[in-house]
């Protein structure tokens, strides 16, 4: 048989007294507080973190302190959050250079590091990830008949909401709708 125990005190005399309660904090202990739990459920940009202190009424230089403090503990970087969102967007979205940079500054990241991290994506790795998404998508089409206008243009279509040239997309959905027809014809 186990022994239960009693609900802890809500009465104020049995608190010690050093305890720090939520409304005895300082606005910059909140503000970090805050910022911290923003950071805990995702990685998030100085803009973004500076966008929700100002939504909740901190005053700039309250906001300016704790990130700059946050910034040099390494907990908001900027370049490496452009790194990481860039290579996890790519393989998982497979997102175009077009749509990771408009995505990026929509989150706050200044021109020179979204180059930086685009940098490594050249010509030839944007193509390779296209033809990869068309030939998966491909590979769940109905290919009835010899009208191909409806599916090139679905296909285009995906490619152009991701963020890839609108050219570059269809000579790509051409070459491989015509490898997946041969690939069924054997």
């Amino acid at each position: 048989m186990t022994k239960s125990c009693p609900p802890p005190s809500t009465s104020r005399a049995s608190e010690p007294s050093t305890a720090f309660k939520p409304a005895e904090l300082s606005r910059e202990e909140q503000a970090r507080s805050l910022c911290l739990r923003l950071l805990t459920a995702r990685a998030r940009t100085r803009a973004e973190l500076e966008g929700q202190l100002a939504k909740r009424g901190y005053p700039d230089d309250v906001s300016v302190r704790v990130l700059d403090r946050l910034a040099e503990v390494g907990l908001v970087n900027d370049a490496d959050f452009a790194e990481q969102f860039v290579r996890s967007r790519r393989i998982h979205a497979g997102k175009g250079k077009r749509a990771l940079a408009a995505e990026l500054r929509n989150k706050g990241v200044d021109n020179e590091v979204i180059t930086a991290a685009l940098a490594d994506i050249d010509a030839g790795a944007e193509r390779e990830r296209a033809e990869q998404l068309v030939r998966d998508k491909l590979r769940r089409e109905r290919l009835d008949d010899d009208d191909d206008t409806k599916v090139k243009r679905r296909l285009v279509g995906m490619l152009a909401r991701r963020g890839y040239h609108q050219s570059m997309a269809l000579d790509v959905v051409t070459v491989e709708l015509a490898n997946e027809r041969e690939r069924r014809r054997v």
